[in-house]
């Protein structure tokens, strides 16, 4: 139906559903006459290529924030860069902040943002460890390379801010998280450095 209208609680719904602008909402909507979840889905496709298309461009401003956890033997602080000022002091981006780091203080596996900061050593070591596993259980190369493939990626979102399963929601990573901000805010967001800090290590 070409002249469907979106009402505000279907506007609301997919906007709690997606975080994305009341127009864009509005217009997914009305594109698939109802159908939340296709709009919602076209949404998330037009997030991403937003997402792709920031992530060229630099992040100098945004925030230094220090998290203590509740009983005060966890800390972290954490920089978070995005492009400007202005959305550096928004909601979203002080939100997400906060969110990286007490994601990091409840994870105490992290140690590197992206699997490209992991030493090659650190791999080889992983990967030793994976063949003592499998080394009598008679499979192929070929099967036992797709094995250790499939143990480093678990390795990588153990270990991996960007690759760890959200604390508060285990559906999405930390990078689908700063993903969805930075479709939002329309800037470039990367998460540059951290230190955690725990009683007695």
């Amino acid at each position: 139906m070409a002249d469907y209208k979106a009402s505000p609680d279907e506007i609301k719904q997919l906007r709690t559903m997606t975080g994305a602008g009341m127009l864009d909402c509005k217009n997914a909507i009305e594109q698939f006459t109802g159908n939340l979840e296709k709009a919602k889905e076209e949404l998330r496709k037009k997030g991403l290529a937003i997402v792709s298309k920031k992530a060229s461009r630099g992040a100098c401003d945004g925030l230094i924030h220090a998290y203590i956890h509740h009983n005060a033997k966890t800390g972290v602080l954490v920089e978070i860069n995005c492009e400007t000022d202005f959305v550096a002091r928004t909601p979203d981006f002080r939100t997400l902040v906060e969110e990286v780091a007490m994601h990091i203080a409840a994870n105490p596996a992290s140690q590197w943002i992206t699997k490209d900061e992991v030493p090659p050593e650190a791999v080889e070591a992983e990967k030793e460890i994976y063949r003592g596993q499998i080394a009598d259980s008679g499979k192929p190369p070929q099967v036992v390379e797709k094995i250790l493939e499939g143990k480093l990626k678990k390795f990588y979102s153990e270990v991996c801010i960007l690759d760890q399963p959200w604390v508060k929601d285990d559906k999405k990573t930390i990078r689908d998280l700063m993903n969805e901000v930075i479709a939002k805010v329309g800037e470039n967001i990367v998460l540059r450095r951290f230190s955690r800090f725990q009683i007695g290590e």
